[in-house]
């Protein structure tokens, strides 16, 4: 049997936000296995809070920018220790210009984009030097792009405070400004996984499936009713985690493929969210 402690405990509260009771019994349950645990809450009826950033930093400053033409756009993050250090003069500096060297140079990883030069010194000596300045841990974190080989027309937003930051692409030059601007707010308020439900590969399909039938079992609903009562909560995953299905945020009655449809004939091809602290 696993030893739990209490940072264990913790550490799925954060990831999911139910009690720490539960999650200690869900550990319990799963012999430490964080996935499992996260499963065991869903299955006993836990309302498990989604989130999905790829990578994880304490502090840090995130930036999203287009270029001019306005068919590349890409997210940068710089992480550290403090806020403090994320909110000083340098630091946000050393951002903005990381940004503007990762949207001048087009780089197609962050191992490329640390070796690029500003003034003569790579991003890497860069955050080096800053490093040795401030005493502080620093890495980059995140770095994340859309083309014009994937997207027309790219759109960009940028969180208060700089914590947050989204990325939507869009298949034709012509989508509009607004729409661009609340779609990639749509992407920050509501945290999508994908574009539509059939970019879901099916072992997820059939993962939701598998935990819906478990709940409604559970739930002493009759035999012959699960296989539909399932497909209807995998449809209202698909409506919380699939953008275009999702209920546009500035009008409830309609989703945002709707909004979007109704807007010209640009359609969304892909997004991007990159958040500090997740």
């Amino acid at each position: 049997m696993a030893n739990i402690t209490a940072a264990d405990v913790n550490k799925l509260r954060q990831m999911t936000g139910a009690g720490m009771m539960d999650c200690k019994k869900a550990l319990i349950e799963s012999d430490g296995d964080f996935e499992k645990a996260i499963d065991y809450l869903r299955k006993h009826g836990q309302k498990v809070a989604a989130k999905r950033a790829d990578r994880e930093a304490r502090q840090g400053r995130v930036l999203a920018t287009v270029n001019d033409k306005g068919d590349y756009g890409c997210i940068v993050m710089l992480s550290c220790e403090t806020d403090f250090v994320a909110e000083s003069e340098d630091f946000v500096k050393a951002v903005d210009n990381i940004s503007a060297i990762a949207t001048g140079h087009q780089p197609k990883s962050l191992e490329e984009l640390l070796k690029l030069t500003f003034d003569g010194v790579s991003v890497e000596e860069m955050i080096t030097a800053l490093i040795g300045k401030t005493g502080e841990k620093m890495e980059m974190t995140q770095y994340c792009f859309i083309d014009n080989k994937d997207a027309k027309r790219v759109f960009a937003y940028n969180h208060h405070g700089n914590r947050l930051a989204t990325l939507v692409g869009f298949s034709e030059e012509s989508a509009k400004e607004e729409v661009g601007h609340n779609v990639a707010m749509q992407v920050a308020a509501m945290n999508p996984i994908a574009t539509t439900a059939n970019e879901f590969p099916e072992h997820v399909i059939e993962h939701e499936l598998a935990i819906a039938r478990e709940q409604i079992i559970a739930e002493g609903k009759p035999a012959d009713k699960v296989e539909m009562i399932a497909k209807g909560k995998l449809t209202k995953f698909f409506k919380e985690n699939a953008l275009n299905e999702q209920e546009y945020i500035l009008d409830s009655k309609i989703s945002v493929g709707q909004y979007v449809k109704d807007s010209g004939t640009a359609q969304i091809v892909g997004f991007r969210r990159v958040q500090v602290g997740v």
